[in-house]
């Protein structure tokens, strides 16, 4: 029994050095979080530009973690849409900027860098419409309904919304992330052209008729650039 208690003492002196400096390494690796400018891309756009008619943007964007949870983050980017129908043919192009910040909900595992996301962005753009022909509606069957080529251009357009923002971002390799991410947004206000109506609004995206909301969805390739360590 004596033998047994000498033997237990002297294992406990070596576990305990050891499990402090486990802990210290632990304690090292979890402040180890790395703090800095994500900036990337959204390649949907892109991939639109390439696969939709009528249709070309691109965007970038960029965050900067400023705490655990939150990043302070923007967008900018140029969209160009046409629309050629039956009654209607008109271009709306700009560009627009969207800032505010995310937060993310996600606990990561030790060493881990991704994000299960929320946030809310500012939304503003600047953006031209060309109303290029369209097509005039009559009940009278003697004159058929026309259709007038008249084209005429809106420039110094504004538009104003609030936007509620969701999604995922995943580190594939080391500072590199992919993030899928869809959009609620809410119109504050908007420069309508006269006699004309706001189809399509670069950074809104498309417009209802009797409704202030839009939709829209991102999906980007970024890479982080460390600043340094927390």
């Amino acid at each position: 029994m004596k033998q047994l208690l000498i033997l237990l003492f002297f294992i406990s002196l070596y576990c305990i050095p050891v499990s402090a400096q486990e802990q210290q390494d632990t304690d090292s690796i979890s402040n180890n979080e790395k703090y800095g400018l994500r900036v990337g891309i959204d390649i949907a756009k892109p991939l639109r530009t390439l696969l939709e008619d009528g249709y070309s943007g691109f965007e970038i964007m960029g965050d900067f973690r400023v705490s655990d949870k939150f990043y302070a983050a923007a967008e900018l980017g140029n969209e160009k849409k046409e629309r050629f129908e039956s009654n209607l043919n008109s271009i709306a192009s700009g560009s627009y900027i969207k800032i505010g910040a995310d937060y993310n909900a996600y606990n990561n595992w030790l060493g881990m860098e991704n994000s299960i996301f929320g946030g809310l962005r500012y939304g503003l753009s600047t953006f031209k419409q060309e109303l290029l022909a369209y097509g005039i509606y009559t009940t009278n069957q003697t004159f058929p309904p026309g259709f007038r080529v008249e084209p005429q251009e809106f420039t110094g357009l504004t538009a104003h919304w609030a936007e509620l923002i969701v999604g995922v971002k995943v580190e594939v390799i080391n500072n590199l992330y992919l993030s899928l991410n869809l959009q609620l947004k809410q119109m504050i206000s908007e420069d309508k052209p006269e006699n004309f109506d706001n189809l399509y609004i670069p950074g809104f995206n498309r417009t209802y008729d009797f409704s202030k909301f839009g939709a829209g969805y991102g999906y980007s390739i970024s890479y982080l650039i460390p600043i340094f360590k927390k």
